[in-house]
C-alpha cells in the first residue's frame, strides 16, 4: 500500500510514492517495543539511510532506538502505534527531504564534519542551501553522514585532499575555483556529474499524450489513501462500479487481473466473489462458472473467506432466480466445487449452519434441504476415501511377520516367505 512522500499533495498522479509505515509491537512490560518493518522500503523511497527516520522517532519520541542492519530490523522502545509514526514520519520529510523551493523529495544530504553543517541540492530545480541544524537528528547525522553523500565521507575528503594536493603541484588550481568550492563543500555529484543530465521534461503534445498513456497504464496499480479511508460500504460500491464498467465495455473476460489488482487496492479482496457472482452469474451460473472460472480462482483459491462469500453470493442468486435455480442447488455446487472454487471443508462448515445472513431464513433452509444429495456425496465420498486408505495400509501390513528373537531381546520385522522348499515338494503323502 502506497502513498504520496509529501502527503500534502493530494493529487492521484503524483509521481513520488513510499509504502505505508508498518509497526510490529514486541515484548511486555519495560522490554515492549515497536519494529519498523518495512523501514528500509520506506528509506529507500526517501534517499535516506533507514536509520535516519528510526532516529528522528526517537528524537520526537524520547524514546531509545536500535539498529540491526544486517538483518534490517529497526526498532523504537515503547508502543507506538503505525498511523502515529506514519504522521510524526511526514514531519521528518519536510525537515530532511523536500526542497524548500519546489518542495520535490528529490534531494541529497551533503555532511561537512569539519564544518557541522549540513547541506541539501535539489535535482529537479538546482536549489542548494543549509539545513537548521539546531534539530537533536542533526547531531546524528554529522556522526553517521549517508554513505552516498559525498561531501560527508572520509574516502571523499582524502579524494578531494589528495586532488588538491596534485592541483597545487601542477599549478592548475586557481583562486576562483578554490573560493567557489569552500563557500559551499557541494559534492562532485552536484557540481559536475549530474550537469549533464536533462531534468526537464518534453512539453511537445506528441509527449504529453505518451505520458498520459504511461499514466493511465500503471495508475490503476496505485493505492489511493483517499479510498482506503472510506467505510467498507463505500469501497465495496467502488469494486462494484469497476467491475460493472468492465462488463459494459465488453472487456470482462481479460480482465481478471484489473478485478484482483483493484480489489487489492481497495482491500476487498474477500469480499470480490460475493460482487462478481452478483455481475457474471444469472440463471446460466453452470455454463458461466466454465466462463468466469480464472476470475473467481483468482480470489478463491486458498481463501476460506472469499469462498464462504461465494456461497453467499451464489444464496443471493437463487432468490433472483428461485424457479430456475433452487431445483438446481445441488448441481450448481457440484459445479463450483470441481472448478476448485469452493473446498471440501467450507461446503460442510456451510451446510451445518442455516444462516439469513444474505436471504431469509425460510430459503436458507430450502437452499440447504436441497443440497443434501451433493453433502451426503460429498461425506460419502470423504468416508470412503479414509477407508481405502486403511485398506492400503492393512493389505501392506499383511505382508510383514513379527519375529521375537530371545537372544537380542528386539523386535525384527521380516517379510513373510511363501515359496516352498525342495523338501515339502517332495513329500509323498501315501508313504507316511
Amino acid at each position: 500500500m502506497a502513498v504520496n512522500v509529501n502527503r500534502s499533495v493530494s493529487d492521484q498522479f503524483y509521481r513520488y510514492k513510499m509504502p505505508r509505515l508498518i509497526a510490529k509491537v514486541e515484548g511486555k512490560g519495560n522490554g515492549i517495543k515497536t519494529v519498523i518493518v518495512n523501514m528500509v522500503d520506506v528509506a529507500k523511497a526517501l534517499n535516506r539511510p533507514p536509520t535516519y527516520p528510526t532516529k528522528f522517532f526517537g528524537c520526537e519520541l524520547g524514546a531509545q532506538t536500535q539498529f540491526d542492519s544486517k538483518n534490517d530490523r529497526y526498532i523504537v522502545n515503547g508502543s507506538h502505534e503505525a498511523n502515529k509514526l506514519q504522521d510524526m514520519l511526514d514531519g521528518f520529510i519536510r525537515k530532511f527531504v523536500l526542497c524548500n523551493e519546489c518542495e520535490n523529495p528529490e534531494t541529497d544530504l551533503h555532511v561537512n564534519p569539519k564544518k557541522q553543517t549540513i547541506g541539501i541540492s535539489c535535482k529537479a530545480c538546482g536549489y542548494r542551501g543549509m539545513l537548521d541544524t539546531r534539530h537533536k537528528l542533526c547531531t546524528f547525522i554529522l556522526k553517521n553522514p549517508p554513505e552516498n553523500g559525498d561531501g560527508g565521507s572520509a574516502k571523499k575528503e582524502k579524494e578531494k585532499k589528495n586532488k588538491k594536493g596534485k592541483d597545487k603541484e601542477n599549478g592548475t588550481m586557481s583562486n576562483s575555483e578554490s573560493s567557489t568550492r569552500n563557500e559551499f563543500d557541494a559534492p562532485d555529484a552536484v557540481d559536475g556529474e549530474d550537469d549533464d543530465e536533462d531534468w526537464c521534461e518534453e512539453t511537445t503534445e506528441e509527449a504529453q499524450r505518451r505520458r498520459m498513456g504511461e499514466i493511465s497504464d500503471h495508475a490503476k496499480n496505485l493505492t489511493l489513501s483517499d479510498d482506503l479511508g472510506k467505510t467498507l460500504e463505500e469501497r465495496v460500491n467502488l469494486f462494484y462500479n469497476f467491475v460493472k464498467k468492465k462488463k459494459e465495455e465488453g472487456i470482462i473476460d481479460s480482465s481478471d487481473k484489473d478485478l484482483l489488482s483493484e480489489a487489492e487496492r481497495l482491500d476487498v479482496i474477500a469480499m470480490g466473489p460475493l460482487i462478481l457472482s452478483e455481475l457474471l452469474f444469472d440463471e446460466n451460473i453452470r455454463e458461466q462458472i466454465k466462463k468466469y472460472k480464472r476470475h473467481f480462482l483468482r480470489f478463491c483459491h486458498g481463501n476460506k473467506k472469499a469462498q464462504k462469500y461465494l456461497l453467499g453470493g451464489f444464496e443471493c442468486l437463487v432468490k433472483m432466480h428461485r424457479d430456475q435455480l433452487l431445483p438446481r442447488v445441488p448441481h450448481v455446487l457440484k459445479e463450483l466445487y470441481d472448478a476448485d472454487l469452493l473446498e471440501e471443508e467450507v461446503i460442510l462448515a456451510w451446510a451445518e449452519k442455516v444462516s439469513k445472513k444474505y436471504v431469509p431464513k425460510e430459503l436458507a433452509k430450502e437452499i440447504h434441504s436441497k443440497a443434501d444429495p451433493f453433502i451426503k456425496w460429498l461425506k460419502e465420498a470423504e468416508e470412503e476415501s479414509e477407508e481405502e486408505e486403511e485398506e492400503s495400509d492393512d493389505e501392506e501390513d499383511k505382508d510383514v511377520e513379527v519375529v521375537y528373537d530371545k537372544s537380542a531381546r528386539e523386535v525384527k520385522v521380516e517379510a513373510l516367505k511363501t515359496i516352498k522348499t525342495k523338501e515339502e515338494e517332495d513329500i509323498d503323502i501315501d508313504a507316511i
